[in-house]
């Protein structure tokens, strides 16, 4: 019996464009913004990375805080294998449904880099983060703007936003002010933005991007925000989408069951 071929793991460097030889899509990651944050809220015990990968924002996290428990949460196979052979310890888990296996406000980050526009269930998403992390911890997101600059451009002449194609793997669009108001609704005076930048300016190579995304994170291909849990956290975001009676059959896991809201 012939064996499968060998599938080799890669970090996915976007799609084609006539531009790309032009842009470093490293800065996509803000591998700059998110070591920026960690030596500001550093030193640190322990930090999750949703969504893990290759490891790029976890290996950040061993070099400012040497000391930490670094956790990786990924659900494909093959990176998860990679990430073990460098050291992290590994939740295969389906963040959009699984419960996250940590005692509640026990972790100090949570990291979501390009990761929560790959999902639908963001409030239960929220939830079980905001959850685990400690009163006093902090979060940080990393999200595709559709507010981008060229997006703008492109709107009119109504072409799709290049970060929420049909065809791609990305379900849900953000901009810095979606975020804020998520933030707001969900969850008020519950985070507090630490501090918000932008990476990757398109279609400019990393001389004219960097400095464009420092003095317009807004305009930026991907932003950032630093957010620190300000205060007791009661189910706020897995109870929003039934409160409000969203029209989508959103995931309450069982925390719902529990409330008011059970036979609605």
């Amino acid at each position: 019996m012939d064996q499968p071929p060998e599938i080799e793991v890669v970090t996915q460097r976007g799609g084609n464009s006539i531009f790309g030889r032009f842009i470093n899509h490293d800065l996509t990651y803000g591998e700059a913004v998110v070591n920026n944050f960690l030596r500001r809220i550093s030193p640190f015990e322990s930090a999750v990375d949703l969504g893990a990968g290759g490891g790029r924002d976890l290996g950040l996290v061993r070099q400012v805080c040497p000391a930490a428990e670094t956790i990786a949460i990924e659900c494909g196979s093959l990176y998860a294998e990679n990430l073990r052979k460098k050291g992290h310890q590994v939740l295969e888990l389906d963040i959009e449904h699984d419960p996250l296996p940590f005692e509640t406000e026990s972790i100090d980050i949570f990291i979501a880099n390009q990761v929560l526009e790959h999902t639908k269930e963001i409030f239960w998403i929220f939830h079980q983060m905001t959850k685990n992390l400690k009163l006093g911890g902090h979060l940080i997101i990393g999200l595709p703007n559709i507010a981008a600059l060229h997006n703008r451009f492109l709107f009119l002449f109504g072409i799709q936003p290049t970060q929420l194609k049909s065809h791609s793997a990305h379900i849900r669009g953000f901009t810095a002010n979606d975020v804020r108001k998520l933030l707001d609704n969900v969850w008020p005076k519950g985070y507090s933005i630490q501090a918000f930048k932008g990476s990757q300016f398109y279609p400019f190579p990393p001389f004219l991007a960097k400095p464009m995304a420092k003095l317009f994170p807004s305009l930026a291909f991907s932003i950032f925000f630093l957010l620190k849990k300000q205060k007791s956290y009661q189910d706020q975001f897995v109870l929003f989408p039934v409160k409000n009676e969203l029209e989508t059959p959103f995931f309450t896991g069982q925390e719902i069951s529990q409330s008011q809201y059970s036979n609605k």
